[in-house]
């Protein structure tokens, strides 16, 4: 076994012991809610931790690829939600999984896209399970749950012979939010919008079997979900620095993190220099805008303790900038001397493990584990 002393940087590291510890409050408060679970496994991509949440509880699998798709259900996942807006060059890979025995479900906003599935699959033979994209939050895609386009949507797929899966949305905006009343308005927004986009469907004689909904935020914070029958979530399996500033976690909880090494120092800038640039944590600077900026990311021991007020404050390809904030820290070879080992938690945690191939799992006692990660599209 190899310890943590022994990896080269920089590494994408995996504190098992926090992660189990998410899922586990994820699954038990959505067992509570009475809520059927579809963890959103892009931000992982990585089978150890998807085979973690099924075990725990999770009934099928959201992906943000068909590659992920093709991954995952190679390796005996087969309820799958693809959950991007579906173009028709792509529906010949999802026709081969179906084909292949995957329960795979798409996604569309628009009746160009879904006349687009239909006449592909009557071409093929196939009756695809298209599931409808509701905006409740105007962050990005989705069918307001008011707008008309709705029903000509599922007209559409109807009369065609498709299958009408039901609703999806994301209420991404919860992003922005930063205490728990403003999470509470969102969450209720995303609820009650989708629920009322399938309450239209049916009014209208229209199929919609599932609502689904789904953020790490919403989904922490909702006090109930009538009329919802499953929940998607995804970056709460690790959290990240985003999060953190959200408030529905604490840098305790945050199970990703980078490994690095001190390289350098500009003594006269309060800088060190490590060898985690943006190549190793992304260029996501998503704790920018909100209340506090963690630069490219939070410094701490190489055991991970928190170094409060040292940030990963500037990164180019392969070189990270340590300071500390406010007034330089003039004692920073002192603090820091070449060779020192650290942690940089991420702002994003999506966008830090996509820089990797693999990650290396800390088990509880210390040794570590390779978890290889999906890659492509």
């Amino acid at each position: 076994m190899t310890t943590i002393q022994q990896l080269g940087t920089p590494t994408a590291l995996i504190d098992t012991q926090r992660m189990q510890r998410n899922i586990q409050r994820m699954q038990a408060r959505m067992t509570a809610l009475g809520m059927s679970f579809r963890p959103h496994v892009k931000t992982t991509k990585s089978l150890p931790v998807v085979q973690e949440q099924i075990a725990a509880g999770a009934q099928g699998i959201t992906v943000s690829t068909l590659k992920e798709a093709e991954q995952f259900f190679e390796a005996g996942v087969t309820d799958i939600l693809y959950a991007v807006g579906m173009v028709p060059s792509k529906l010949p890979q999802a026709l081969g999984l179906r084909q292949r025995g995957c329960d795979l479900k798409i996604v569309t906003d628009n009746a160009a896209a879904a006349r687009e599935i239909c006449n592909f699959g009557s071409a093929h033979g196939e009756v695809f399970e298209v599931w409808i994209e509701i905006d409740t939050d105007g962050h990005r895609s989705g069918i307001k749950p008011e707008d008309d386009s709705l029903l000509e949507v599922a007209r559409v797929l109807q009369d065609a012979g498709m299958q009408m899966g039901g609703v999806m949305t994301h209420a991404g905006s919860s992003y922005d939010c930063d205490n728990h009343a403003a999470l509470l308005a969102i969450s209720e927004l995303e609820r009650a919008g989708a629920v009322r986009a399938a309450q239209r469907l049916r009014e209208a004689d229209l199929p919609c079997p599932v609502v689904s909904i789904g953020s790490t935020p919403t989904a922490l914070t909702a006090e109930h979900l009538e009329g919802v029958t499953e929940v998607r979530a995804g970056v709460y399996v690790f959290f990240d620095l985003v999060m953190h500033n959200v408030g529905v976690c604490t840098t305790d909880d945050i199970a990703l993190s980078v490994l690095t090494t001190v390289i350098g120092h500009q003594t006269e800038k309060g800088w060190a220099i490590v060898d985690a640039g943006w190549m190793a944590m992304s260029r996501d600077r998503g704790t920018q805008k909100q209340k506090h900026d963690f630069g490219f990311g939070q410094v701490c021991t190489e055991d991970g303790k928190v170094l409060e007020g040292y940030t990963l404050s500037g990164a180019n390809q392969e070189h990270g900038i340590l300071s500390h904030a406010g007034e330089p820290d003039r004692s920073i070879v002192e603090r820091f001397p070449i060779g020192t080992r650290l942690r940089i938690l991420p702002n994003h945690a999506c966008a830090t493990g996509a820089q990797h191939p693999e990650y290396q799992a800390v088990l509880p006692d210390g040794n570590t584990e390779t978890w290889p990660r999906f890659y492509g599209w």
